[in-house]
């Protein structure tokens, strides 16, 4: 982590809503979103949010050793956004509690405010932690034999 890595970095973020990106492709093996509408999935939308304060962080951290994951959401949807639109995501890192990064983030697809809310990160160690995601998913397949 940099020196650079304070509150205050704000995140500013734009991305086109293609169709492959609406709730009937969100999990394509459902037959209920199958059926909805072909409005951006608030699956995709969080990813968006994620990814917005992945590239607002990554110019502070010792990427890609130091990579974040993402804790916790806190987010509403509360307007539809058809494929064409282009949401723009802003918000601020907040504070910063160890490795714990919060941020408060909002936003519009040039018509209506989508969302608001906040969303948590934690800073990782990419090696360790591939580590222990080999050591859980060993212990996954002893565990069906």
């Amino acid at each position: 982590m940099r020196e650079s890595l304070k509150p205050g970095l704000k995140v500013n973020f734009t991305y086109r809503v293609s169709a492959d990106r609406t709730v009937p492709n969100l999990l394509p093996e459902s037959a209920e979103f199958g059926l909805m509408p072909d409005v951006l999935a608030t699956g995709y939308m969080v990813a968006l949010f994620e990814w917005a304060c992945i590239a607002c962080v990554n110019p502070h951290l010792n990427w890609p050793e130091e990579q974040t994951v993402g804790t916790h959401v806190n987010l509403s949807h509360v307007a539809a956004t058809p494929p064409g639109l282009t949401v723009h995501v802003r918000g601020q890192l907040e504070r910063i509690n160890g490795r714990k990064l919060y941020f408060t983030i909002e936003a519009d697809d040039g018509i209506d405010i989508i969302s608001k809310g906040t969303h948590e990160r934690f800073i990782i160690y990419k090696t360790g932690f591939d580590k222990k995601m080999d050591k859980k998913a060993a212990n996954l397949w002893l565990a069906k034999m």
